[in-house]
């Protein structure tokens, strides 16, 4: 009898605590309560009816991850939020920036829709080119990338390189039929400089992203260049008791730089010698990119646009003196190049733009030349022709000599920016129609 009042006794408090309990109570509340989705915490007796009877405004809009019911931990109830309606979040996120992206390539950068925009190849290249400064523009230090970055870097490159997939040509293939027998018929396949460039260029950045990861544990280590600096000036002072007379921050050679610093016995050998295979290394990826970087360029053909901007002459574009020393009986392009002032780069990159154009300038005039004198072939004009002749063969003369210098001179300075002829083939790059996209 006296276990069964006790028993009778804590049904009776159980019940006053939680109140009478129905299915369709539970469910009502549930629904009356979509727009907050939470299950409450029991802490007491006073806290657990106040959440059951207090009402809830119909004005209260509230958006929440839908709640987890986990199992009764000591008489509480214990909340957990989905994660799926996050990641959910997250991928909408990343496809409303892709859509964004693409947007911006169809509008050739031109987002007011005003039909200004770039071509599709400029737009691509110029996002591209964005897109490096964003993620490696910043990289002062030998160090891996933040996951951030290297996940934004592989992710904004797919959604850029997936243009690419589109970019076919039709070549001839043999297919079977399923009973015997062959027919040829026409199927794509990536364009060629695309099949062979876009494998390779994907294959250097992955080894360039390896190289920076590997220098998570070094040897050195890097401090901020105004902290070095103040370190230096304290001890000069607590040495000579005066100011050193140090330029300041400002005045140092880029002073933004953060400076390496090693141990006071300095790095061992196997760290000297790796960090000499990551340079060896990354000047042969440099190499290897900026020779795929030029055959590409040399395969695009010469814009109008470029052409019409030329002088009428290769001296008016060389100037007295680089002319004079090209149509000299002795010519030495080291020699030339030595004359010249490339002090700087502004520059050199303009000798190289007025090199370029004089051969383009004595290409044409050969080419017209050479058209005349086909056209008078027919004529009895036989004095004429051999003046077309001389003037033909001193043009090409003229620009195989303004080659060897040009080429001398990209061997002198290898970093040399891309010239004017560069930029107006990327800006005005045009497929031929053998090399149509097709969709």
């Amino acid at each position: 009898m006296a276990a069964t009042s006790s028993d009778d006794d804590c049904d009776r408090q159980s019940e006053e605590r939680c109140g009478s309990y129905s299915l369709s109570a539970d469910v009502s509340e549930s629904e009356s309560c979509s727009s907050f989705s939470c299950h409450r915490f029991d802490g007491g007796e006073g806290a657990s009816s106040s959440m059951a009877s207090s009402p809830r405004p119909a004005a209260w809009n509230f958006t929440f991850p839908a709640a987890v019911m986990a199992p009764v931990i000591g008489g509480r109830d214990v909340v957990l939020w989905d994660e799926k309606r996050e990641k959910k979040d997250g991928d909408l996120s990343e496809i409303e920036m892709m859509k964004e992206r693409f947007a911006k390539l169809l509008l050739g950068e031109d987002m007011s829709g005003g039909g200004k925009g770039v071509c599709t190849a400029l737009a691509i290249s110029n996002a591209i080119t964005n897109l490096s400064a964003t993620v490696f523009g910043a990289l002062w230090r030998l160090e891996p990338l933040a996951p951030q970055k290297k996940a934004m870097w592989r992710r904004e490159m797919e959604w850029l390189l997936c243009v690419s997939d589109s970019i076919v040509e039709l070549v001839p293939s043999i297919q079977q039929f399923p009973g015997g027998g062959t027919y040829e018929v026409m199927a794509t396949r990536p364009r060629s400089d695309l099949y062979i460039n876009l494998p390779a260029l994907k294959k250097l950045d992955a080894m360039l992203t390896s190289m920076l990861d590997g220098f998570s544990e070094t040897e050195f280590w890097y401090v901020d260049r105004g902290i070095l600096m103040d370190d230096g000036d304290d001890h000069d002072k607590k040495s000579s008791g005066v100011s050193s007379g140090r330029p300041s921050i400002r005045q140092e050679e880029k002073w933004w730089l953060p400076c390496p610093k090693v141990p006071s016995n300095g790095l061992s050998d196997e760290a000297r010698k790796r960090l000499q295979q990551c340079r060896d290394c990354a000047n042969q990826i440099l190499k290897a990119a900026m020779a795929i970087n030029s055959s590409v360029l040399a395969e695009m053909e010469i814009p109008n646009a470029y052409l019409e901007t030329l002088p009428k002459s290769g001296k008016d574009c060389l100037g007295h003196i680089i002319y004079r020393y090209i149509t000299a009986e002795q010519f030495s392009p080291e020699c030339l190049l030595d004359c010249l002032d490339l002090s700087s780069e502004h520059h050199t990159l303009e000798v190289a733009n007025r090199i370029e154009a004089a051969i383009h300038v004595w290409k044409q005039k050969d080419q017209k030349k050479h058209i005349n004198r086909t056209k008078s072939r027919q004529s009895s004009w036989g004095g004429k022709v051999k003046g077309l002749v001389a003037d033909g063969e001193k043009n090409q003369f003229l620009a195989e000599r303004a080659e060897t210098l040009l080429q001398s001179l990209r061997l002198r300075f290898p970093g040399l920016p891309q010239t004017a002829l560069d930029m107006n083939k990327i800006q005005y790059n045009k497929m031929t129609p053998s090399r149509d996209v097709l969709q």
